[in-house]
């Protein structure tokens, strides 16, 4: 089976266990929009040269690139409170599947990118300017199928970002999280000041099965007192004590947690 052919019935799986979970509202509330597919990307690097290299591959070649093939706003965001550091991150997103699948095919056939990458792509094996990529493959969710930078972004103002990941002991668990989302988890998060920039299941990547989401603040302490209004919220209080939520053991079994801050050259 061809990678295109591998991951289109992998989307068809994860599309039907999800199917009825959410309730069709865009952030808008109007009928629902398509979703969008993200890769999101982790760059493990090293500290040195090659984390400058990156920085200019991502600014100069790779995101006006991207931008070209149709994907956009690109998300480049380097880790601020989390393990294994220096390490980056990338969002792509795109309404069409087929162009983050074959995007790095296609980038190979753009002059302009293939001469401007050219420190970083063609970098020697004996030195590369990364220790190793990882990427996943997300679905928006039907509730919230777009992304959604904060207004700093396009003033290139103060922001921050959290990155969590909850992985679920089962998938319908999983289902059962998702749902939760879309009967006010949203809403909520906004209230409390944590603007949503995606909420994404994962369909291909590690520690299935699980979702994935992203949040912005405008600083540390606002993402911290963020934390507090929303645990504080009533309609939480609600929601998360609702029978059909409330198990033992619960939909969450594991939780990862990062806060992020913007390169220079992010879209997001």
């Amino acid at each position: 089976m061809d990678r295109r052919k591998f991951v289109s019935a992998s989307l068809a799986v994860s599309a039907s266990s999800l199917a009825g979970s959410a309730e069709g509202l865009t952030q808008t509330g109007s009928p629902s929009a398509t979703a969008e597919y993200y890769d999101l990307r982790r760059y493990q690097l090293t500290s040195g040269p090659g984390t400058k290299l990156t920085d200019n591959y991502f600014a100069d070649a790779l995101i006006p690139a991207l931008n070209r093939l149709g994907t956009g706003p690109v998300g480049a965001f380097s880790v601020y409170f989390g393990p294994e550091t220096p390490a980056y991150y990338l969002l792509i997103p795109s309404s069409k599947l087929e162009t983050l699948v074959t995007a790095d095919l296609e980038l190979a056939k753009d002059p302009v990118f293939m001469k401007t990458g050219a420190p970083f792509w063609d970098a020697p094996a004996g030195s590369p300017p990364y220790i190793r990529i990882e990427s996943s493959l997300l679905r928006a969710f039907e509730g919230y199928p777009r992304v959604t930078p904060p207004a700093s972004a396009a003033t290139k103002g103060k922001r921050i970002y959290q990155l969590r990941q909850y992985q679920s002991p089962t998938n319908a668990d999983h289902v059962r999280k998702v749902e939760m989302f879309h009967e006010g988890e949203f809403g909520i998060f906004e209230k409390a000041g944590a603007h949503g920039v995606f909420y994404a299941d994962a369909l291909i990547g590690p520690r299935l099965p699980n979702l994935t989401y992203m949040l912005s603040f405008p600083d540390m302490a606002s993402l911290e007192s963020g934390w507090d209004k929303f645990g504080a919220d009533p309609d939480w209080k609600k929601l998360s004590n609702d029978p059909k939520f409330k198990l033992d053991p619960p939909t969450v079994s594991n939780i990862t947690s990062l806060v992020l801050r913007p390169l220079a050259c992010s879209q997001v």
